[in-house]
């Protein structure tokens, strides 16, 4: 995810890694389309779990779907940065 990012011109601010879930808070261009980042992030990394382990190629990794917060830089809305470290902290 970190190479696709790069490759993207998307930044990483935090990211929180658990057993089943993948929180990120991500900076990204106003001229791309976070449908298709999401797409790419999970496309990718699919592809790349079920080569480095064949025994993975039957299994469904990505629920339909996501969840995101956008605004503009430094705030997501009535949402703060403060709040979004918060909720990747806890969950």
């Amino acid at each position: 995810m970190i190479q696709i990012c790069e490759v993207e011109g998307v930044h990483i601010l935090k990211d929180v890694v658990s057993k089943d879930h993948v929180r990120m808070d991500l900076e990204y261009r106003s001229s791309q389309s976070i449908g298709h980042l999401i797409k790419l992030l999970k496309g990718r990394s699919s592809r790349k779990l079920r080569m480095e382990f064949p025994e993975l190629k039957t299994r469904h990794f990505w629920e339909i779907g996501y969840g995101c917060w956008t605004g503009p830089p430094g705030g997501t809305g009535n949402i703060t940065d403060e709040m979004v470290d918060e909720y990747l902290e806890h969950h």
